[in-house]
C-alpha cells in the first residue's frame, strides 16, 4: 500500500469511528463465516451469498470513509491550493467503482 503512513489532519468523529468499527467487525464475522462454510463444504450458492454480503459490508465502509475524505481532507487541501488531491481522488474513485 503506497502512502499508508499519512496522518489525517482533521480527526474522524467518534461517531464515524464507532460506525466504521462496527461495520468492519460485522464484515470480519461474515468473512470468518464464509471461511467456515468453505471448510465445511457448504453449498456453493450459500457461500457466494454470504461472500456477497461481506463485500457489501466493505463497500459500505468504503463509502463512509470516502465521504469523510471528501468532506475533510479533500476540502482542506483544495482550500490550501493543493489541487493534486483531485488526481488522488480520481484514482480512489476508480478503485471503488
Amino acid at each position: 500500500m503506497a502512502d499508508c503512513c499519512h496522518t489525517k489532519h482533521t480527526p474522524r468523529s467518534e461517531e464515524l469511528k464507532k460506525n466504521v468499527t462496527r461495520r468492519l467487525n460485522r464484515a470480519v464475522g461474515q468473512i470468518n463465516g464464509v471461511k467456515t462454510m468453505v471448510e465445511e463444504d457448504r453449498y456453493c450458492g450459500d457461500v457466494l451469498t454470504q461472500l456477497a454480503a461481506a463485500q457489501s459490508a466493505l463497500k459500505s465502509v468504503s463509502r463512509l470513509l470516502l465521504q469523510d475524505h471528501l468532506e475533510t481532507c479533500v476540502v482542506e487541501r483544495v482550500q490550501q491550493g493543493d489541487t493534486e488531491v483531485i488526481e488522488e481522488l480520481m484514482t480512489l474513485l476508480k478503485q471503488f467503482s
